[in-house]
């Protein structure tokens, strides 16, 4: 960090480079490009990848929303499709049945602590003839063998030892908000992906435009600007914070892991918790790595109440399904149409997880949940 105070360059320096260079070997993407933060990364990476205006992009109906705001953004219209049954990733069957002759990508999302289906959303987009991209915001350590290419250079903690979430297609991208796995201390992010010219419109359009290797196809002109692009670089401080945390990241993926070893071992079986992330597997070919713990359980609102007045806080992953958000009115859709969707939106509460947190913490949630059951009658 003082070595950027002293340099003076505080935006897209050496620093940033760095940071490139470092998640290129820690992913084994042939390119990483550090950008402003996560939801730039998606629209960059869509508008890299060649999505044209009106354009439609398959995305699941649950999400955060810069999964389907990035789409717009990007000059898109998105398509929601429900979410596969006992998980919370794209449900493939739901997306085939989405594609229409205006359909041009499809994007999944790796949500919390495992990669979406990858095999069968890149079946979807073979037969369709689409490009598949990645919400892989949060997806850092996570591994896919459904991915082409070999084996990442860092095979991390995982049980997987495929490619890196986010280059099964034409890139994806990470998330360094501060809560992320691997969080800076304000917002970033980065584009990660194995194709040369989308990496170099991505590194153009957060410039400015300005030309990358293009500029070499413009003799006589300074600092050619080749497309209309934006200011979405990355600052050299919140580099030099994620080169710092980088150093501890498999040490932190390993903790988390264990706390949510300890979280399923104690919620497993539990009346009122109808599922602990540890009791749905994987899909063939990939591991866990936990980003967010998430249970769904009944009277998910009055159980956070309980929790939050016992000093425990929690988070709910998604209060509202992205079909029924106001900005999307105008696609008309109702309660009802991505059913799996909404009832997770019901249903899922977020425990405490980073890798500070003690055991006798974790355990501290696990008995205030299992009093707060037992206190509305519901015995083992």
């Amino acid at each position: 960090m003082i070595d950027v105070l002293n340099n003076g360059k505080f935006s897209h320096g050496a620093k940033v480079a760095e940071l490139e260079r470092a998640l290129e070997q820690w992913t084994g993407a042939r390119h990483v490009v550090a950008v402003d933060s996560g939801t730039d990364a998606l629209v960059l990476l869509l508008r890299a990848a060649g999505l044209r205006p009106g354009d439609e992009v398959i995305v699941p109906a649950y999400s955060f929303i810069a999964t389907a705001s990035s789409v717009v953004l990007a000059g898109g219209v998105p398509v929601f499709a429900d979410i596969e049954e006992g998980g919370h990733g794209l449900d493939p069957a739901a997306a085939d049945a989405a594609v229409t002759p205006r359909t041009r990508m499809i994007m999944p999302v790796h949500l919390f602590d495992r990669t979406a289906d990858l095999r069968g959303a890149a079946d979807v987009a073979r037969r369709h003839g689409l490009t598949l991209v990645e919400d892989s915001a949060e997806a850092i350590g996570m591994r896919a063998t459904a991915a082409p290419g070999a084996p990442a250079a860092h095979p991390g903690p995982t049980a997987a030892t495929g490619a890196h979430a986010g280059l099964a297609g034409a890139g994806g991208v990470l998330s360094f908000f501060p809560a992320k796995t691997l969080g800076a201390i304000g917002d970033a992010g980065a584009v990660l992906t194995d194709d040369d010219a989308v990496a170099e419109t991505v590194r153009m359009l957060c410039h400015h435009g300005r030309g990358g290797r293009t500029v070499d196809h413009f003799p006589g002109i300074a600092n050619p600007t080749v497309v209309p692009g934006r200011n979405g670089k990355m600052d050299d401080v919140q580099a030099a914070v994620l080169l710092g945390k980088l150093a501890r990241l498999d040490a932190d993926i390993a903790r988390r892991a264990d706390l949510a070893a300890r979280y399923d071992a104690r919620l497993r079986g539990l009346p009122g918790v109808r599922r602990v992330p540890g009791d749905v597997p994987p899909h063939p070919g990939t591991g866990r790595v936990v980003y967010v713990y998430l249970v769904e359980v009944e009277d998910r609102d009055a159980l956070a109440a309980h929790l939050a007045a016992r000093g425990v806080g929690t988070e709910v992953y998604y209060p509202r399904p992205l079909h029924l958000q106001p900005c999307f009115a105008h696609l008309r859709h109702r309660t009802g149409d991505f059913p799996r969707a909404e009832a997770a939106c019901a249903a899922a509460l977020a425990l405490p997880l980073y890798p500070d947190l003690p055991d006798a913490d974790a355990d501290r949630v696990c008995d205030e949940i299992e009093a707060f059951y037992a206190g509305r009658g519901t015995a083992r």
